[in-house]
């Protein structure tokens, strides 16, 4: 579902909508021309009608008025605005469960702006990477962390359109933030995380290696000039690397690999553990048109596996279970999709995924933790890195424009961004860096 459509949770920050930010606000004038077309728009779907009830009367109880004609009062009293701010932190922390005193929870808050933040600038840094000076947040608005001055700022004519829906977008993704933290302290993330990483070193892992230690090789793999698909792969020493000579369609690929160890004999295993950072958790909330965290980031720890061979694949899925019960804990196997072996083809549900992809994934229940495990022979995971249609930084893209998130954040009538041309460009950009030596 495209998160733009008028479906969207996000009601109040589409540019198409109802509630689109325009080129100028007058506050004193509720019964203009312009206001009554608006009604007129606004009253033509109910649903709209109840958001937009419910959403001014989350304003005028942050702000504490009865109508907007007060906001104009409030703007140059700068004692007023302070007090505003003292007891919204108060009520911010009561409603998203957070403890201490109000300058803990200001600080909590801070965090969350610096997570909005962090939304826009990782979009900036890779997805848009050559267009960011087109998408760079308003200086004004980058520096504001207090919820009330942000929310004033939308109403205030003396900010421009670009400013003033920065603004409200900044405090949308933070209060997706603050929803993501709240979740996290219910489920008790960060402990699991950690214990997950104790089980992994004690239970797990070869223990012949030091924690942290890893062996590094190179993948010399050759690729079809059609689809860049992965032909032949072969592991080889560090000292080997330099001594190759490169023809078209080869890639030479760094792997750490650690090891476990079964009956005697090591394994060795390239392994990723992903806890998704805040910001990458907010844009999943928006790219699955969700507001709740519990229904959308079901992945928030998980682990990529690569392995040498198939056989090597299911020696690592029994050994996983056997050292779940040497650590006391049964290991239950669930949502099972195992496109490994060719017979079937991988059902791909995420908007700009590809169908492409052979994998074996599972969530692996254990010690209270429910954690995704992605396991990859050499072969797929480097399909997965480099194959067209299916390579990651390729999905990123697709997943970004095709879900709506782009337009939704960066909308083309303030932005003046062609967005189905930049989608083109970038994966044309990254299938380059992709093949090129």
């Amino acid at each position: 579902m495209s998160v733009i459509n008028e479906h969207s949770v996000f009601t109040s920050l589409r540019q198409h909508g109802p509630l689109a930010v325009e080129e100028t606000v007058n506050l004193m004038k509720p019964f203009s021309k312009r206001t009554r077309a608006w009604v007129k728009q606004l009253s033509s779907n109910r649903n709209n009608v109840t958001k937009y009830r419910a959403l001014r009367s989350q304003i005028f109880e942050f702000l504490e008025i009865s109508s907007f004609k007060e906001i104009e009062g409030i703007f140059n009293n700068k004692e007023l605005r302070a007090e505003l701010s003292q007891r919204a932190y108060g009520r911010l922390g009561n409603m998203f469960g957070m403890q201490g005193t109000n300058n803990e929870i200001e600080s909590r808050v801070n965090e969350y702006s610096r997570t909005a933040d962090a939304v826009i600038n990782s979009l900036r840094n890779k997805v848009f990477k050559p267009y960011a000076s087109h998408i760079e947040t308003t200086n004004e608005i980058e520096v504001i962390n207090d919820p009330i001055e942000l929310l004033l700022i939308i109403f205030n004519d003396r900010y421009h359109k670009k400013a003033r829906f920065e603004a409200r977008r900044k405090l949308q993704l933070m209060n997706l933030a603050a929803s993501i933290h709240q979740r996290e302290n219910e489920t008790g993330i960060e402990d699991k995380f950690s214990s997950f990483l104790s089980f992994l070193n004690d239970y797990v892992w070869s223990p012949k290696l030091k924690i942290g230690e890893h062996d590094p090789v190179y993948l010399l793999s050759h690729h079809d000039k059609k689809d860049f698909r992965c032909t032949e792969v072969e592991v080889i020493e560090r000292k080997e690397a330099a001594d190759v000579q490169f023809e078209d369609g080869m890639k030479l690929t760094l792997l750490k690999r650690r090891s476990f160890e079964v009956d005697g004999r090591e394994y060795p295993i390239y392994v990723s553990i992903r806890k998704k950072p805040p910001e990458a958790k907010v844009l999943k909330l928006l790219r699955k048109n969700e507001k709740n965290p519990a229904a959308a980031v079901d992945d928030e720890l998980g682990l990529m596996a690569v392995l040498n061979s198939m056989a090597d694949v299911k020696i690592f899925q029994n050994h996983l279970t056997r050292s779940a019960s040497r650590a006391d804990s049964f290991m239950v196997l669930e949502d099972i999709s195992d496109t490994l072996s060719g017979a079937e083809k991988y059902a791909a549900t995420n908007t700009g995924s590809s169908s492409k992809t052979p994998m074996l994934k599972f969530f692996a229940k254990l010690g209270g933790m429910r954690v995704e495990f992605i396991i990859h022979t050499n072969r797929t995971w480097l399909n997965y890195m480099y194959q067209r249609d299916v390579a990651h930084d390729e999905y990123e893209v697709r997943r970004i424009f095709d879900s709506g998130v782009a337009e939704l954040l960066f909308p083309d009538d303030i932005f003046y961004l062609n967005h189905q041309a930049i989608r083109n460009d970038m994966l044309k950009l990254f299938r380059k860096q992709i093949e090129q030596i």
